[in-house]
């Protein structure tokens, strides 16, 4: 087929020798099946911002770390340099996560590189060489689907305890081979630590396997496993060995709505003074 204009310049460097096929496009990006020397490949193009339905929200960026205050400050302003610094950022936090979740023993496809916006990739074959399909395309039995959510499950863990959040797990986010699923599409991938959102990403990342699981093996549905595995990792017991039982006991005493009211209060009177006290420098100068 026709080399994509993104492709190019990979092409030209020796790093493709040719483009196969287009194996997908999605929200954020299309994949295209390529050849390196002997290897068949993915080569992973990221459309432009403007072109993408999956924008980079605000609680996806919360607590990434940017190189200097230079190229915060161009982010901040919106700053064509800061447009182009963002998107680097957006893809090189995909490649950061495969190699570290790659290192952590969690099943994703095994990154080479990312190239002026062309990740490539492992390419995800089944049991036959051919592409594996995504685990919306597969049927399986209630024996499969128990098996397949464990080592679903058993990955999120070994995430968590390498400090991400994968953010958008769903069945469209997950390949199947003949050893079963492997997570894809980690640009979005938050750091569990520092993002303020992480704990209602991985219920929601969980619930989703849970509930597309739950179709062929309907016991599944009534498992608690995010709450479970957000209340061991807050008390620092988490582990990638950690024994689950899809079992959570929700606290029973009310909320004390008063102190939290009176928290919020405080807060707001120390932002209004810090607020204040940056305006009268202000004034002095």
């Amino acid at each position: 087929m026709k080399t994509p204009k993104r492709i190019q310049p990979l092409v030209e460097d020796g790093l493709i020798d040719e483009v196969i096929s287009q194996l997908m496009s999605g929200k954020e990006a299309t994949v295209y099946m390529v050849r390196c020397g002997s290897d068949i490949c993915c080569a992973k193009v990221y459309k432009d911002a403007d072109k993408r339905s999956f924008k980079q929200a605000v609680q996806y960026r919360e607590g990434r770390k940017v190189r200097n205050s230079r190229q915060a400050r161009a982010m901040e302003k919106g700053s064509k340099y800061g447009r182009e610094e963002q998107e680097a950022l957006w893809h090189n936090a995909e490649v950061d996560a495969l190699y570290k979740l790659a290192q952590a023993g969690v099943r994703v496809p095994k990154p080479y590189g990312c190239f002026d916006g062309v990740l490539l990739m492992e390419l995800i074959t089944d049991e036959d060489g051919d592409v594996a399909p995504r685990l919306n395309d597969v049927k399986l039995s209630r024996e499969e689907a128990l098996e397949h959510h464990t080592q679903i499950i058993r990955d999120v863990v070994r995430m968590l305890c390498a400090g991400l959040v994968h953010g958008d797990l769903s069945e469209f986010n997950v390949l199947v081979d003949q050893h079963g699923p492997v997570i894809i599409d980690l640009p979005q991938a938050v750091d569990a630590v520092a993002n303020n959102h992480a704990e209602w990403m991985l219920e929601r990342d969980i619930n989703n396997m849970r509930d597309y699981y739950g179709q062929f093996a309907p016991e599944l549905l009534t498992t608690k496993y995010a709450k479970e595995i957000w209340a061991i990792y807050e008390s620092g017991k988490l582990k990638p060995t950690t024994v689950l039982t899809g079992h959570f006991d929700e606290p029973t005493e009310a909320a004390d709505v008063e102190s939290v009211l009176v928290e919020i209060q405080e807060a707001f009177e120390e932002e209004q003074e810090r607020l204040g006290r940056i305006q009268s420098a202000n004034d002095d100068d």
